[in-house]
């Protein structure tokens, strides 16, 4: 593969960064987070496609797809992260290398939170740095790839 590229996944909810409990998530927004992903991934050689979907079947779809022209996927997976086994399937599946990042620290929160079914097939964690975790995800992601 030549293409040099990296699928940044956001969850359900996380089109409302920037309203949505700002005490919690800070007031970057969405724009803002796909704008900091593309300029480290840029920076190091990497093109970013983005997909935001409150629906799971759609993001597992994009997953899916990311295994024919992606070395790598950066996700934050919201609340799926808890609940969702297909999620993971589909990250584990596709044996493309994962960076999971979470904005707010998740095991400081309530207990439901601490489990991430994401976890085991991730070779980057990046949780509880605010959005500019996003930035440590792709960068350690894109060292992971290069073999850094």
């Amino acid at each position: 593969m030549t293409t040099r590229r990296l699928l940044l996944v956001n969850g359900p909810n996380l089109n409302l960064l920037g309203t949505r409990e700002p005490a919690v998530y800070g007031t970057e927004t969405l724009d803002d987070v796909e704008a900091l992903v593309t300029e480290a991934a840029t920076a190091r050689g990497y093109e970013i496609r983005a997909i935001q979907s409150n629906h799971e079947g759609v993001l597992i779809d994009a997953i899916h797809e990311a295994r024919h022209d992606c070395t790598g996927i950066v996700i934050n997976p919201g609340g799926l992260t808890h609940t969702s086994v297909v999620l993971r399937d589909a990250l584990s599946g596709v044996a493309l290398p994962v960076a999971e990042v979470h904005i707010s620290d998740v095991m400081a929160r309530e207990p439901f939170r601490h489990h991430s079914y994401v976890a085991d097939v991730a070779v980057v964690h990046v949780v509880g740095r605010g959005v500019p975790g996003y930035r440590e995800a792709t960068e350690r992601l894109i060292d992971h790839i290069d073999g850094r």
